[in-house]
């Protein structure tokens, strides 16, 4: 029961750390790649510098976020169950 109980909290604290990981890098890059794009792109193609950026950001997250269900699959945690 201890260990059923032991697993579901670090379960949980992996899905929170994931979301709160995600938050907080998102937030803390916003900014200073938006100045970065304004300052070596032309105000027309800005649009452009910002989807390469969303890409690259998605593609950060579904990596970390799969590194995260990996390690806790080696403790024996299903995280895939919600």
């Amino acid at each position: 029961m201890a260990d059923n109980i032991q697993k579901e909290m670090l379960k949980t604290i992996s899905i929170l750390m994931t979301t709160a990981f995600a938050f907080v890098a998102g937030s803390a890059w916003n900014e200073a790649i938006q100045a970065l794009l304004n300052e070596f792109l032309e105000q027309g193609s800005a649009l452009i510098g910002m989807l390469i950026y969303a890409v690259v950001v998605t593609i950060i997250a579904v990596i970390v976020t799969l590194f995260i269900g990996r390690l806790m699959g080696k403790v024996g945690i299903d995280i895939e169950d919600e």
